[in-house]
């Protein structure tokens, strides 16, 4: 065992280890993606009320952390995570908490439907003050957010995973624009959806790594599909695109010039997408990759939140 994964030892506070269990680096997209969908609010005229914000971030929180235990239980149960020895921890590979004897099974499965249970009374909540319609897109995000996984569907095994990852991060910035609007807007879904895409890029390089123990577990997703030599060409396409779609937003009037504030990030893919093409096959040198690609998701959902709010 890797030294840094975690253990009992290093997680002896009960409340802790549950908290670190849902990999809570990882939510920062999240806080991106609600982010987004409140400055598009803001943007258009609509005056914020900081209680029903700050019940959509929990909410959205709340999702994305479940989403993530479940992960790990359903890994565990097809033995993924279990046979995953060139995981780069802790980007790949999963919490290792089940692994690594912190949480059995059956706790990590609880914990994790407990979540989810959560983010829909926190939804409904929601709908009684901003309305009814809210329903379709927590539904879908909660769908989403198990059926990645767990069977029958296995999105991700069925090379599905990318799209669902897409979507889903515009699904967040949708549900959080609307709770302030308390209607639907095209905004939200146009101005999150180059940065949806670069969140699927984590997704994306995350299984290089992975993928030969995701192909001894009947994951057939892009990467054990494509192999790394052809799959890594599709990891620039997807950050192209991620700005491509400001650019078009904003050459269409959707957006505001402000926005193009988003491409000072557009460097970190470029470096991401050079290490990743040059050791597509060499799990261990793809972190740096790894953590550009993070980096290059938050700094846009940072820069592109400023250029709205700026444009009010």
């Amino acid at each position: 065992m890797n030294p840094a994964e975690p253990s009992l030892a290093h997680a002896p506070n009960p409340f802790a280890r549950y908290v670190l269990a849902t990999r809570p680096p990882f939510l920062a997209v999240t806080l991106g993606a609600c982010a987004i969908g409140l400055a598009t609010a803001h943007a258009g005229g609509v005056a914020l009320q900081p209680l029903t914000a700050t019940l959509t971030i929990v909410f959205a929180l709340a999702a994305h952390a479940g989403a993530n235990v479940l992960n790990d239980y359903y890994d565990s149960r097809n033995g993924t995570d279990a046979a995953n020895t060139e995981r780069l921890y802790p980007f790949t590979g999963g919490s290792r908490f089940i692994q690594n004897g912190v949480l059995t099974e059956s706790r990590t499965l609880a914990f994790g439907v407990a979540l989810m249970a959560a983010t829909v009374l926190a939804g409904l909540g929601l709908m009684a003050t901003c309305g009814a319609e809210l329903f379709y897109i927590g539904f879908a995000g909660l769908f989403i957010g198990w059926a990645y996984s767990g069977p029958p569907f296995r999105l991700n095994s069925r090379g599905l995973g990318e799209v669902s990852i897409w979507l889903a991060w515009m699904l967040v910035p949708a549900g959080a624009d609307f709770v302030q609007r308390s209607t639907f807007s095209a905004q939200p879904w146009i101005a999150s959806a180059g940065y949806a895409l670069l969140v699927t890029n984590i997704l994306f390089i995350n299984q290089f790594p992975d993928r030969r123990a995701d192909e001894a577990a009947g994951k057939r997703h892009w990467v054990v599909r494509l192999g790394p030599e052809q799959a890594r060409w599709i990891y620039p396409a997807i950050g192209l695109a991620a700005n491509l779609f400001v650019v078009a937003g904003v050459a269409a009037g959707r957006l505001p010039p402000h926005a193009l504030a988003a491409l000072l990030a557009l460097p970190l893919t470029v470096k991401a997408s050079l290490d990743l093409v040059r050791h597509a096959g060499t799990s261990a040198k793809l972190a740096p990759a790894i953590q550009a690609t993070i980096g290059a998701a938050i700094a846009h959902a940072a820069l592109l939140v400023a250029g709205l709010l700026a444009s009010r």
